[in-house]
């Protein structure tokens, strides 16, 4: 089990009960150690969403946005990861690079190298504090209004301070894509927010779960053949694969 998929786990049995959940219980339920579980506690407190006490933690009632974006971590979290694990072969040794916001690129910030002096520029606020750990990287919040769904910033100040940037690549995300629509997303900000990113780029990827790959969502942000690479999981539909190839992207499968 990932960790991501393991403090998600946590955060279920512990909403499934009382609301708190003590590591004896835990340990026993996932099958790992005492250790491993006052690890995973230690990074649930970070991220704001529990409060550690003695024998175990208890959930933060105000912030049930983080809960509901560690949960969406869980889903599909073996492809996110091996998505993320591509990913970063498309960092640059140094350079700038944007992060979109949403589950799978806060993913991606997890698994950022600490070796490389990039420059990031993200509209994801749960990401701005992981990669804020690493020391030789300089992070950069980007301004506006944030959605509590994907705790990601998306009005018009986003979207004009992203259109002043050029970086070196962009990664973005959405919630569907077909060959015919292109990236879609669920709401217009966010839409916008999306496609300035994605101009912003000298590359441009998108990671996307294969999950999203054949559906439509409500606003269109870009075409397929905007995109010089998208990376899936083997979970895609060989038709859809080969539609979008054929649009002209290229698609890595992992």
């Amino acid at each position: 089990m990932y960790p991501a998929e393991r403090q998600a786990a946590i955060i279920a049995l512990a909403q499934g009960g009382t609301g708190e959940i003590s590591v004896a219980a835990a340990s026993v339920a996932l099958e790992v150690t005492a250790e491993t579980i006052r690890r995973d506690l230690v990074v649930l407190e970070r991220q704001g969403v529990i409060r550690r006490q003695h024998g175990g933690a208890r959930l933060v009632q105000s912030t049930p946005f983080e809960i509901a974006l560690a949960q969406r971590r869980l889903e599909n979290a073996p492809q996110k990861h091996r998505i993320a694990q591509r990913v970063l072969q498309e960092l640059p040794e140094d350079g700038v690079v944007l992060l979109d916001s949403g589950a799978l690129t806060l993913v991606i910030a997890s698994v950022f190298p600490e070796d490389r002096r990039l420059i990031v520029v993200t509209n994801n606020l749960p990401a701005v504090r992981l990669l804020s750990r690493k020391p030789l990287l300089t992070v950069l919040a980007l301004p506006g209004r944030v959605r509590s769904v994907s705790q990601g910033a998306v009005d018009e100040w986003t979207r004009a301070r992203i259109s002043q940037l050029n970086v070196d690549v962009a990664f973005v995300g959405g919630n569907g894509l077909t060959a015919e629509a292109g990236l879609t997303t669920t709401i217009p900000d966010e839409a916008e927010v999306k496609r300035a990113m994605m101009l912003s780029g000298r590359r441009r990827v998108l990671a996307m779960t294969s999950s999203k790959i054949g559906q439509n969502s409500f606003c269109h942000v870009a075409d397929a053949n905007e995109f010089d690479l998208i990376i899936t999981d083997d979970g895609i539909d060989p038709r859809q694969a080969r539609k979008l190839s054929a649009a002209g992207p290229e698609l890595a499968i992992v």
